[in-house]
């Protein structure tokens, strides 16, 4: 048996007790095995997370943790570390989601990482979001070999073992409002909208009924059956648990869902308002003034003819 310790933002402590079958895909999390060779981890290992109650920036922070394990300053798996943070943040200029491996000279000098952004964020926040994560993780995670920093727009993990592609539906956080402040009609319209959820295709689902929203999402390095089959268990779970509360957030480790009522929880976007929307406006003014004056040149140019025919006349 393991024991994990978690501690929120209002310093109450949470003791969770893990078997050993479940203590592999929980260590994977966060820790994953030693940068060296040989190091195992501890049977009673402590891990910090920091909770903070989330706002509508992109970059207001969720949670994040690290491994309890180390690497030495001005190594080969800092130098290679420090490459992967800049492939993530140059990427992310262009894609909402990608994932890097840099490898070394010998396997514990491999250090493997991604990042996902909210689906719905343009690019500029997107690239904004993943460079503040990264930021974070510096002082969150200093030397650690594994971490990862959820911001309300982007999620960004690394590790010294590889974790892309595998299935992890762990509960990494859990928030819940206040259970007194949600009627029994804008219960049914919740429940409406995480069965929504449930049932939507794709890695990044929206709903929402008068005054619920909900979205939910997984980590682009999950298959669409994998995506699915978390994200049914972070509705289940967020339905339960989180019962008749007003706004509620379940963040599994590859997966993630939230609903709120009455506007108790705002996200940063609403779930109606396209991604764009603000670009697109830009992009339509800019070419509407080009198209005006193509026109007038034109104009300007088949006047100046005619008056240059009637001087020769």
């Amino acid at each position: 048996m393991s024991i994990f310790i978690l501690k929120s933002h209002s310093q109450k402590t949470i003791v969770i007790l893990i078997s050993h079958r479940q203590k592999s895909s929980v260590t994977e999390i966060m820790a994953g095995n030693a940068c060296q060779l040989g190091l195992t981890v501890a049977a009673v290992s402590f891990h910090f997370f920091f909770f903070i109650p989330a706002d509508s920036s992109p970059d207001a922070f969720l949670y994040g943790g690290c491994s309890q394990i180390t690497y030495t300053p001005d190594s080969s798996y800092q130098s290679n570390l420090n490459s992967l943070f800049t492939s993530l943040v140059n990427s992310a200029t262009y894609s909402s989601y990608n994932k890097y491996s840099v490898m070394g000279s010998s396997p514990q000098d491999a250090v493997y990482g991604l990042y996902q952004c909210r689906a719905d964020l343009a690019m500029p926040d997107c690239a904004t979001c993943v460079a503040q994560a990264v930021t974070r993780l510096g002082p969150l995670c200093s030397q650690k070999c594994g971490g990862a920093v959820q911001l309300e727009g982007c999620f960004v993990k690394y590790d010294n073992v590889s974790f892309v592609g595998v299935e992890d539906k762990t509960v990494v956080m859990k928030k819940c409002g206040p259970s007194d402040g949600i009627n029994a009609d804008e219960m049914g319209r919740r429940d409406s909208v995480l069965a929504g959820l449930n049932g939507a295709g794709g890695p990044f689902r929206v709903g929402g009924s008068e005054d619920v929203q909900g979205v939910a999402q997984c980590v682009g390095d999950l298959s669409m059956g994998q995506c699915q089959d978390c994200l049914a268990e972070g509705i289940r779970r967020l339905k339960a648990e989180c019962a008749g509360a007003v706004f509620g957030d379940m963040f599994l480790a590859k997966c993630y869902a939230r609903y709120s009522t009455s506007g108790a929880h705002n996200y940063a976007r609403s779930n109606h308002e396209s991604p764009h929307s603000e670009s697109e406006k830009t992009f339509a003014i800019v070419v509407g003034l080009l198209a005006g004056v193509a026109l007038l040149i034109i104009f300007l140019t088949f006047l100046g003819r005619l008056i240059g025919r009637n001087g020769e006349t």
